[in-house]
């Protein structure tokens, strides 16, 4: 079929001497994606939502989840991309940019089959100005594997959520919406990772990662680090509602885990002032919503390997090719951890409560701790919070 322009190449954005159709790169995992998170404060529902284009695989997906109580609800959908890089409508979910980087609408047709099923029409408006997250890098031996530009961004939420027969209705002063923007080669599942999978496993990965907001100011926390506490992303600022932004020092980190667990109940990050002197943010978790169910995200590909067979560790992943036209919607009970054995191994989203210097605020503490980790006393993959005197 010819290579012909698009409409976007009619514009003059373009970065590489390509067609707007490709990317610079011809890696596979190449992607283009983003991430909304919308909570309320009592810790009643989390609402994570995203939408992903995948140009070197040819596939568009989207997907949203609904934790309500114990279960939760999710709704997902793959297509074939097309030229039209500006519908970014899959199945039933769409994301509108009404005003770039101030307004944008998402939303979840109904299914006509399934009264109860997950629908939800909510317009999202920035309280803050987007800010760039650090850019993004992983290698496992010599091979890059992640390299990622994001930016992060706060605001409130208004509009309405259906589920099983209920109707919830999204203020703004009663919940709380984030979300993040992001681009670049990710691990996209189905690879032959090769030798390095093979011989260069990571022994342990520990990841924070907190967009909170403030009534007044808009705080972001990253924190990487490997097995041994070695740190390979780090970021603390705050942006205030004049768009001045602060950076806040190297954080530190203390969880409180639920003893036998790595479910972070609650934290403290320990920041540093302008003036250097000590901050403290604390955090609250709400409510949990693990990533790798119903949301798409892996968790490791040595975990995936030990769950081949088990009938709950088939589920559908970004970037995976489903055919055209597929949607899938289902519910999961999150009243029996052994029911989901994928969700310990996967980064999990925790809407909660955050305090500093005497704010209250609202926002996500995205955290995953996998294997060993030296400075949480974490010693393997079957390492808990009562080993580690936690």
């Amino acid at each position: 079929m010819p290579n012909r322009p698009i409409a976007l190449d009619e514009y003059p954005i373009h970065q590489v001497p390509l067609s707007l159709r490709h990317v610079a790169t011809s890696d596979r995992n190449a992607y283009d994606r983003c991430i909304f998170h919308v909570m309320d404060h009592s810790g009643r529902a989390l609402l994570i939502a995203g939408l992903g284009v995948y140009p070197n695989t040819g596939v568009i997906d989207a997907y949203a989840t609904l934790r309500l109580g114990d279960r939760l609800y999710a709704v997902r959908a793959s297509d074939a991309l097309t030229d039209d890089r500006l519908a970014l409508t899959v199945g039933p979910l769409t994301v509108t940019v009404e005003e770039p980087l101030a307004r944008l609408r998402l939303t979840c047709a109904a299914d006509p089959g399934d009264p109860d099923g997950l629908a939800y029409d909510l317009t999202w408006n920035a309280a803050f100005p987007a800010t760039w997250e650090p850019h993004h890098t992983q290698y496992r031996g010599d091979r890059l594997m992640l390299e990622g530009r994001r930016f992060v961004q706060a605001g409130t939420c208004t509009g309405s959520i259906h589920v099983a027969g209920q109707e919830l209705a999204v203020t703004a002063g009663e919940w709380t919406g984030t979300r993040d923007r992001s681009w670049g080669v990710r691990p996209i599942p189905g690879e032959d990772g090769g030798r390095a999978a093979e011989e260069l496993r990571p022994e342990g990965f520990h990841w924070v990662w907190c967009p909170v907001r403030f009534d007044d100011r808009f705080v972001m926390v990253i924190v990487q680090e490997d097995a041994d506490g070695h740190r390979t992303l780090n970021e603390a600022l705050v942006v205030h509602d004049d768009g001045r932004e602060v950076q806040l020092g190297w954080p530190h980190t203390d969880i409180g885990y639920r003893p036998g667990t790595r479910h972070p109940e609650r934290a403290v990050i320990h920041l540093t002032g302008p003036g250097r002197e000590p901050l403290e943010l604390t955090a609250e978790t709400l409510t949990s919503s693990p990533l790798a169910l119903g949301a798409g995200y892996p968790p490791p590909s040595s975990q995936l390997r030990s769950t081949r067979g088990d009938p709950h560790a088939d589920d559908w992943q970004h970037g995976t090719w489903r055919g055209r036209g597929w949607t899938d919607r289902r519910s999961y009970d999150l009243t029996d951890p052994a029911a989901h054995p994928l969700a310990v191994y996967g980064v999990t989203d925790h809407a909660a409560r955050f305090t500093l210097d005497g704010r209250t605020g609202y926002g996500i503490f995205e955290h995953g701790s996998f294997g060993r980790h030296d400075p949480s006393g974490f010693t393997g993959y079957d390492s808990v919070a009562r080993e580690a005197g936690r």
